[in-house]
């Protein structure tokens, strides 16, 4: 189905036409201009503490953290991770070339598939897009380089954040996103903000990790950034 068909099948819904023109062309004025809202104070830090701040507030969200000096250190920051929790060294992967490059074959025990996630996969390796240290949030654009599967299906998730691509507050992330993102003016058609793994306390206020998806968020921190080591 086509957009302008979804968007008439709404309109048809809400029993309302087409805007009139004078809100249409505001509202097109709205969507150009990007207009930025607050950005907290307490984003506005040195980059090695906006860095630090990312991984407390990903922790303090019952995420886990380890920071690599080198994307080379990643596979085996996954093995030991693994190894840790007394999982099966086997994962899907997400097909980002960032993470093809890596060199797994140092590591011949795990085994590993590219693609979506199935039902029957434990453990998912996500390529993250960028991390927002405000509240520890990682930003997961969904597109085929990146599967949304990869944020649901498994009960273990395990994210590969760059340094360079964590920003102090929501608002540098979509600028990120506009510029790297968009195309023909439209951003992916699902961009997930993750704020450590899935948790619920609907049922008799008692924490339940895993109620709606992963029940471990693990970040695999590559410092690449200079300016965020201090």
């Amino acid at each position: 189905m086509s957009r302008e068909a979804i968007l008439g099948a709404i309109r048809r819904g809400l029993r309302r036409g087409p805007l009139p023109e004078d809100e249409a062309m505001a509202l097109r004025a709205r969507l150009a201009a990007h207009p930025r809202h607050l950005i907290p104070a307490r984003s506005r830090l040195p980059r090695p503490r906006q860095v630090e701040l990312f991984l407390a507030n990903l922790e303090r969200e019952y995420g886990t953290s380890i920071r690599v000096p080198t994307a080379e250190a990643v596979p085996a920051a996954v093995a030991d991770y693994l190894a840790a929790q007394n999982l099966p060294p086997a994962f899907v992967m997400a097909p980002h070339p960032d993470l093809r490059g890596l060199p797994w074959s140092e590591r011949p025990l795990l085994t590993w598939r590219e693609g979506r996630a199935e039902a029957t996969d434990a453990v998912s390796l996500q390529h993250g897009f960028a991390g927002i240290a405000e509240t520890g949030t990682l930003v997961l654009p969904g597109g085929p380089q990146r599967p949304t599967t990869l944020n649901l299906l498994c009960e273990t998730e395990i994210v590969v954040l760059h340094a360079s691509c964590v920003v102090g507050a929501y608002e540098e992330a979509w600028d990120l996103l506009r510029t790297e993102q968009m195309r023909d003016g439209l951003p992916p058609r699902n961009i997930m903000l993750v704020t450590g793994p899935s948790r619920s306390a609907d049922i008799e206020s008692t924490l339940e990790l895993g109620a709606h998806g992963p029940r471990r968020l693990h970040v695999v921190l590559v410092d690449d950034d200079p300016q965020a080591l201090g």
